[in-house]
């Protein structure tokens, strides 16, 4: 599989330091709106930068939607080249009133 910046899998969106958070964003909004809930997964420092910037822009385009965002982070692990690795995993889903 060729290097992709978001990849969709199920609702799992995977983001990369070089991802563009507006691309991602919209990811998460279409997610969030057809599935209920989306997950996005980084590894390192720069990844979970683009991925917090993501949800946030996110927010901005489902606000006026009435949908308020909820973000829990999770660590996840993950095997990558045959290597353990530590992710970070983001669960992104509507905001639910008591």
């Amino acid at each position: 599989m060729s290097f992709l910046e978001v990849v969709v899998i199920m609702s799992l969106l995977k983001v990369s330091s070089k991802s563009n958070p507006n691309s991602v964003a919209g990811a998460i909004a279409g997610v969030v709106r057809e599935k209920g809930v989306a997950e996005v997964q980084s590894i390192g420092a720069g990844a979970l930068n683009q991925a917090i910037k993501a949800v946030a822009i996110a927010r901005g385009f489902l606000a006026p939607l009435g949908i308020e965002l909820v973000c829990i982070p999770a660590f996840s692990e993950i095997t990558v080249g045959g290597e353990e690795r530590t992710a970070i995993k983001l669960i992104i889903e509507p905001k639910r009133t008591i």
